[in-house]
């Protein structure tokens, strides 16, 4: 059931995801300290997928392995805090390090998709995840919660870039 759930996931989000132009490219921030990246970020808002549609208390917890490689962890519960929990596993690898702001996700072999770091505050107390077609973002910070005025902030920047603004949706971090 696990593998089946990542797998349309995957199908899902890599739709239209599958290369990169140059345009795309320069959507991502100049340059990420992947050392500073690592560690938890609570999901404020997102686009969300189908699992995502009732996700609350969602974490993305990211830990730096060998030869440019990511363990990603992300929880979430369904429609409330004490709902069932999910967690996935995927792998990430950096693409692009030069900039360590482009990364390739598999949730398993051999299929990866695009993960652009396409803001990030400078203290890196929030920052915001897209792909190439704009179908998916994630923004994710810190703390459960994020000030108001950075928030509009952000949706501002994402609506210069092409994302459908009036698609994201605030995840509920009860805690």
């Amino acid at each position: 059931m696990k593998i089946s759930l990542a797998l349309l996931v995957v199908l899902i989000m890599i739709s239209g995801c599958t290369s990169i132009s140059t345009k795309e490219k320069t959507m991502t921030v100049p340059y990420v300290d992947i050392d500073r990246f690592m560690g938890p970020w609570y999901v404020i808002a997102i686009i969300p997928n189908f699992m995502e549609k009732n996700a609350v208390n969602g974490i993305e917890t990211y830990t730096l392995k060998e030869n440019n490689k990511i363990g990603i962890e992300y929880r979430f519960n369904v429609k409330t805090p004490q709902g069932k929990e999910k967690v996935m596993d995927p792998k990430a690898y950096i693409y692009d390090t030069n900039t360590n702001a482009e990364w390739r996700v598999q949730f398993f072999w051999p299929i990866k998709f695009p993960y652009l770091v396409i803001d990030l505050a400078e203290d890196y107390h929030y920052t915001v995840i897209g792909v190439p077609n704009k179908k998916f973002v994630w923004i994710m910070a810190r703390n459960p919660q994020l000030d108001d005025s950075e928030y509009s902030g952000i949706l501002d920047r994402l609506k210069q870039k092409g994302y459908a603004i009036n698609t994201i949706k605030k995840m509920p971090q009860i805690w």
